[in-house]
């Protein structure tokens, strides 16, 4: 009862959070923090109605990472007295003494204060990375593999059915003219329920990758059957002709929200998907079916017009000086905070000292997610940050590797792996782990890689359904 429970809550959060405006919003992102912390409290009654152990040998390395990281923001949030902080973050000392209170007597009183510079904002982020931490290790500790898979599977039928539906969403609103998302007006692109069409372009990285996986997961069960590919392609059933629709349908939403590093990660995606989905009965070459499904799409696209797509292209170098304007500035940031950071979630009160630009609305993400970490956290946390991400990669690609090319588990495996690493690309200039619904779906599929590169389920295989 409890596991059909936790199931549930999944499938609701899967669905709420893109079109809760991609969570953005205080109460939609609230209500996710509150149903990962139910997940988290049913998932430990069953562990203690069960009586099971945790398996945290094969975990030691991560959790080890994970739990210096959480020092590290802890350590941002600790008042020291003024002159440990002189120490360890000399510019906020001197930014502190700027602001302090001077006494009749002229001396200078600085309180203890902490390595944020805005602790408030701080905390927030804290409890942000602190419930998606939850939520990663809930995952890889909840057994939603076991069964034939059949969890993992309606779990990610329900990944897919959100992304065609976002897509179809976006694309109605645009190009019936109605132009709104939800209730508000204005749209210029196609952006589904997301307020900006690179958030939803951000999130279709993730989902077409994974329906790739997903699709040929399916079609590799039926491959070893027929010897050509047109007999192969001629008994392809319903359920997978409407997933290759899908995904189609999901590039046209991709295509048509004209985030041009969206489509470039795109490519980019299948460039790799087909290199690494080959044919299970030569296990050599690149997959053909991969680029059909794309060339497809990109036929469809060309027969609807492309006019609002190439558009932006034409922009690119006015726009990349002004982000080259805004990395630059960061840097300086980075260099003035370059141990601790100036505090997770600072970047916007911080910003309007080191820009050298002149604009009234206030910048609040320096359109790179890394570099606005890198300026938060400073080089220590951007460092534990680096190196867990390449002991995850590493992990993932050799439990993936060592599997047969006939496996579905595969396919899956290395779908949610290029999903990953798209949104990572596309992240260089846009802003996406903040995202509350990229970030939540980023943190599932990492768990789904590294669930599908270590889990060893005997000799079953994945059923077609």
């Amino acid at each position: 009862m409890l596991n059909k429970i936790i199931r549930f809550i999944l499938i609701l959060l899967f669905i709420f959070t893109p079109i809760a405006f991609g969570s953005m919003e205080i109460w939609a992102f609230s209500l996710m923090e509150l149903g990962i912390l139910l997940l988290v409290i049913l998932w430990s009654i069953q562990n203690l109605v069960r009586s099971s152990e945790l398996e945290v040998r094969s975990l030691k390395f991560e959790i080890l990472m994970i739990s210096l990281f959480l020092v590290l923001l802890i350590f941002q949030l600790i008042p020291f007295p003024s002159e440990i902080v002189r120490i360890l973050s000399p510019k906020t000392y001197e930014l502190r003494h700027a602001l302090a209170v001077t006494t009749p007597q002229s001396k200078v009183l600085i309180p203890p204060s902490t390595i944020s510079l805005v602790p408030f904002l701080t905390k927030i982020e804290f409890y942000k990375w602190l419930t998606l931490i939850a939520f990663f290790l809930f995952l890889l500790h909840w057994k939603f593999l076991e069964n034939g898979f059949r969890i993992t599977m309606q779990l990610i039928i329900v990944i897919f059915l959100a992304g065609v539906f976002e897509s179809l969403y976006g694309m109605f609103e645009f190009f019936s003219g109605h132009q709104h998302i939800l209730y508000l007006k204005g749209i210029t692109a196609v952006t589904g329920t997301f307020i900006n069409r690179n958030y939803f372009a951000g999130y279709l990285l993730m989902v077409i990758p994974l329906s790739m996986g997903f699709f040929f997961s399916r079609e590799t069960l039926h491959a070893s059957r027929f010897k050509g590919w047109r007999q192969r392609f001629s008994s392809l059933d319903g359920k997978t002709l409407l997933i290759g629709f899908g995904i189609i349908v999901m590039i046209l939403g991709l295509i048509f929200s004209a985030s041009r590093m969206g489509i470039l990660s795109l490519l980019l995606s299948f460039t790799m998907i087909s290199i690494l989905f080959r044919n299970p009965q030569k296990g050599k070459g690149f997959s053909k079916t991969s680029l059909l499904i794309l060339g497809l799409a990109l036929l469809w696209a060309l027969w609807i017009g492309l006019d609002t797509v190439i558009s932006p292209f034409f922009n690119v170098s006015e726009d990349l000086k002004w982000r080259w304007t805004v990395w630059g500035d960061t840097l300086r940031i980075v260099k003035d905070f370059p141990i601790l950071g100036s505090g997770l979630g600072t970047f916007s009160q911080i910003f309007p000292m080191y820009k050298s630009f002149h604009m009234r609305r206030l910048v609040t993400h320096p359109e790179n997610d890394f570099l606005q970490l890198s300026s938060e956290i400073g080089l220590i946390g951007i460092g534990i940050l680096f190196i867990l991400f390449v002991f995850l990669f590493v992990k993932a690609v050799s439990g993936l590797r060592s599997m047969s090319i006939t496996d579905s588990r595969r396919y899956l495996g290395i779908g949610g792996l290029m999903g990953i690493l798209a949104l990572m690309f596309h992240s260089i200039v846009e802003r996406n782990l903040q995202v509350p619904a990229n970030a939540f779906l980023f943190t599932f599929l990492w768990a789904l890689v590294l669930k599908m590169a270590t889990h060893r389920p005997g000799a079953k295989v994945m059923k077609g359904d």
